[in-house]
């Protein structure tokens, strides 16, 4: 049986789809990682299924990720997030490996069910290396969802033109028009 996201913004990088397991509904905050069943939803969404399990475990090490990667999206060089995150990239490594296809990487952990946060945590340093200004919340002021903005000229605002920047205009709308 597939159960569906029911996430509002899905297929951003691991990070901020980890971050992004928690959204408000019509002003009611939802938790895909309220249990293990959205656990598995979240791996099943980033092809994470087979290499970790779906335990409660992992989820307590997955929330404990979440939140640290949140703390310093939210307070960017803050010491006290910094070292949550670097505390959560402590339970893994990668090592260097030699295939027959060539040089690799291979992530090895002190204990797999950190597998998913570590990952997560790693990527997040990916999108620091690469863009971190493109790193986003949505301009939303009732979104508290997050996203990688690969638009070409970097302007990006909305989670979703469809949602938020829908809310947005209409907004702008209503307003402009009860003040005629």
């Amino acid at each position: 049986m597939t159960v569906v996201d029911p996430r509002p913004l899905v297929g951003e990088p691991l990070s901020l789809d980890l971050l992004n397991t928690r959204w408000n509904e019509e002003g009611v905050r939802q938790d895909l990682l309220d249990g293990v069943e959205g656990l598995a939803v979240l791996l099943a969404a980033n092809r994470l299924e087979r290499r970790f399990a779906a335990d409660a475990t992992t989820l307590r090490h997955t929330l404990a990720a979440r939140d640290a990667l949140a703390g310093l999206v939210d307070r960017p060089g803050d010491p006290a997030a910094t070292a949550r995150v670097d505390a959560v990239l402590g339970h893994g490594r990668i090592r260097a490996t030699l295939t027959t296809a060539g040089p690799g990487e291979e992530a090895e952990f002190t204990d797999p069910s950190w597998g998913p946060g570590w990952t997560a945590a790693r990527d997040y340093l990916d999108l620091l290396r690469t863009a971190p200004d493109r790193i986003r919340a949505c301009a939303h002021e009732a979104c508290i969802l997050h996203f990688f903005d690969t638009s070409r000229n970097g302007t990006r605002r909305w989670c979703s033109m469809a949602i938020c920047g829908n809310r947005a205009k209409a907004s702008r709308h209503y307003a402009r028009t009860k003040e005629s």
